[in-house]
């Protein structure tokens, strides 16, 4: 499950867009497909968070989001987490260890965010921590009653004054062979023995996060069901980015 590592700073917006599909053959003829995106950016400051299950297309999600709208991008890099290897090698070990480790730079984030002035879209939300992970890594055992106890305190400690997301997306990607073909696809090394099992425990979490979200947290909602829509170009890019529009105005 891997999630915010980064040291507090916020990923460059400045990267490439994906590319654009070839016209088909004749389209001269006829009227021109809408290739140009015409989002309506915002004009007061906005914090949106994507939310979802490990694979649901969430980092995709945010590079969009981040070059359509012009939003600082908070993203999810792995490669530098200091205790991710170690924890798919030993969860029992270290998932209480590396709870901490992600508490800790979401809040980073979250206060980063309060000080820039303009948009930001983050890659995971803060809340997916206690809500989802840490209460299924202790229902596997991985966790003791008293880590997730003092987990819960350093959480209600550290997040008591931290600026919340106006909005979160949350990705529904119900079939968990959808879920682990993508994570395949990528190809981290440190998600390689993420199994079948494992993910569908993790949506049986999803399923009421946004509910809680919005009752517990007072975060507006949207839920996307991107199972089968490619949101990375054409006109699955097109409608993902127009829902965005209308759920962010």
């Amino acid at each position: 499950m891997p999630r915010s590592t980064s040291r507090a700073r916020p990923a460059s917006s400045r990267t490439e867009p994906p590319s654009k599909a070839s016209p088909p053959a004749g389209a001269g003829t006829k009227p021109a497909a809408r290739n140009t995106l015409k989002v309506k950016v915002p004009r007061a400051k906005r914090f949106v968070a994507l939310a979802g299950n490990i694979g649901a297309g969430k980092t995709t999600a945010a590079k969009l989001i981040s070059q359509g709208f012009g939003f600082e991008l908070f993203d999810e890099p792995v490669i530098d987490n200091r205790f991710l290897r170690d924890y798919y090698g030993d969860m029992s070990r270290w998932s209480f260890t590396l709870q901490l480790e992600f508490l800790i730079r979401r809040v980073e984030h979250h206060e980063l965010i309060h000080s820039v002035r303009k948009s930001c879209v983050q890659d995971r939300t803060l809340y997916e921590d206690p809500e989802i992970f840490a209460k299924y890594l202790h229902g596997l055992g991985h966790m003791t009653n008293a880590e997730l106890d003092l987990y819960y305190e350093y959480f209600q400690r550290l997040s008591r004054h931290i600026v919340r997301p106006d909005k979160v997306i949350c990705f529904d990607v119900p079939s968990e062979d959808v879920l682990l073909q993508r994570i395949r696809t990528r190809g981290r090394a440190e998600e390689k023995g993420i199994g079948k099992q494992f993910l569908k425990g993790l949506n049986g979490y999803y399923a009421g996060f946004p509910q809680v979200l919005q009752e517990k947290y007072g975060v507006d909602c949207l839920v996307v069901d991107v199972s089968t829509q490619d949101i990375r170009k054409g006109q699955g890019r097109e409608e993902f980015m127009d829902r965005v529009s209308a759920f962010l105005a």
